[in-house]
């Protein structure tokens, strides 16, 4: 979970109107938009900005800026208790904010689309047993010369002759 910290690759930062604009310009998943919601509304935000890969959600009374990227919401103190409906949130320490805390969206701990079948459902029908392979052409005796000793040629020859 390493994320880039500043302005976005190209230098400009934009701000956004609200949380829902933010969420969809960054794709994130419509399963998470209630979570995050729950967790902006929790913490207090005051405006939303445009950092590239993350969206950065302002504080209202300061401290860190939480960084809400598509699978995660970085930026809690370690004495932070967040409480979504009647659950404490699991504050994990983050790898590329030191000191700080991140919770991972719910999309992340379910499986994307369930797995379809390649197959159709009837059930298989055992092969008919293969006939067995022809076996390579039978070497014929055409004979052994009786004065020189070799094998003799399909058309009666030997090498004597």
């Amino acid at each position: 979970m390493n994320e880039v910290q500043g302005p976005t690759p190209t230098g400009t930062s934009r701000p956004y109107r609200t949380l829902a604009e933010a969420l969809r310009a960054h794709r994130i998943a419509e399963e998470n938009h209630e979570f995050i919601s729950a967790i902006t509304d929790a913490v207090g935000i005051s405006s939303y900005i445009d950092r590239g890969r993350y969206i950065e959600a302002i504080r209202r009374g300061g401290g860190a800026p939480l960084h809400i990227g598509k699978t995660y919401t970085n930026g809690f103190a370690e004495d932070e208790a967040v409480v979504i409906g009647s659950t404490t949130l699991r504050l994990r320490p983050s790898e590329g904010r030191a000191g700080y805390f991140f919770v991972t969206h719910p999309s992340e701990f379910r499986p994307l689309a369930p797995v379809k079948a390649k197959r159709s459902t009837t059930p298989r029908v055992a092969a008919a047993p293969k006939a067995p392979r022809a076996t390579k052409t039978v070497e014929r005796d055409y004979g052994v010369c009786d004065v020189c000793f070799m094998v003799k040629t399909p058309s009666g020859g030997c090498g004597c002759d």
